[in-house]
């Protein structure tokens, strides 16, 4: 039998959740308010099956089956596992789980797209607590196999572990957090990163297309094969990691960088 997935928000992440799914052989229901969901899913699905079929050497499963129901209980009734992926909004999300609670069985994951919530701050009180978690993926889901998987602290002490077995079942690579934190981990990375763009550009060091070309011809490339620390480990030569930090490590001292400080949007640097 066909494992089958809910996926409650057709937005760009939801849609790319439906197409990671889809293409992987599981069939979805969907649930969207939204009035044109169907015209917003299709044409992206049509994109992925040609972009996904491209990264792969051996043929992919055959298609599931998609599925657009008009309320919560008919898309989490008889199904495998449910994303969750609409705005972000605590409020919002926890009054969903609350509907989702009274139709969905105790086994099933609920998961999360968010990208900064904890899922403690998600699921406190609810029923539904105990098969609550994050998995946050990354823009074009289909494509990107990244997803963080976080469990709270009223999680199934198991829940992690299987959640990251099933992903990794649909093509995904997932990274289990030892602990819960705001933003995870990736988001945090990546505005550290894009504090410091911003206040190159608004000092006048940099324009945004700089930026974006030393990103892309420099540590961009080696980011794509190896990780920040494999990267400074290589940087290190045979002594490796210890004589990276000997010799550089002091320049973390240095005003470099703005560490938290946060320029401020105003017009200008709007418009620059």
């Amino acid at each position: 039998m066909k494992s089958c997935a809910a996926v409650i928000g057709a937005g760009v992440i939801g849609t790319g959740w439906i197409c990671r799914f889809v293409l992987h052989g599981w069939d979805v229901k969907v649930f969207d308010q939204a009035a044109d969901t169907v015209a917003q899913v299709e044409p992206t699905l049509n994109r992925a099956r040609q972009a996904l079929a491209a990264l792969y050497r051996d043929k992919l499963p055959a298609e599931g089956q998609l599925l657009f129901v008009d309320s919560i209980a008919d898309a989490v009734t008889g199904v495998d596992w449910v994303q969750e992926s609409i705005p972000e909004t605590l409020a919002l999300k926890r009054d969903l789980y609350t509907q989702i609670a009274r139709q969905l069985p105790a086994d099933v994951p609920l998961a999360s797209s968010t990208s900064g919530f904890k899922p403690s701050d998600l699921a406190a009180d609810l029923d539904c607590a105990s098969q609550l978690l994050v998995c946050h993926p990354f823009n074009p889901v289909y494509l990107l196999p990244a997803v963080e998987v976080v469990a709270g602290r009223q999680s199934l002490p198991t829940l992690a572990g299987h959640c990251a077995e099933i992903l990794r079942g649909v093509g995904m690579q997932p990274l289990v957090l030892q602990t819960e934190i705001d933003a995870h981990i990736a988001d945090r990375l990546m505005e550290a990163l894009w504090r410091e763009a911003l206040w190159l550009i608004a000092d006048g060091v940099a324009t945004t297309q700089d930026i974006d070309e030393v990103m892309r011809h420099s540590f961009g490339l080696r980011w794509a094969q190896m990780g920040l620390f494999e990267t400074y480990r290589l940087a290190g030569g045979e002594a490796g990691m210890h004589h990276f930090l000997e010799q550089f490590g002091p320049a973390l001292a240095w005003p470099w960088s703005r560490l938290t400080d946060v320029p401020a949007m105003d017009q200008a640097l709007i418009e620059k």
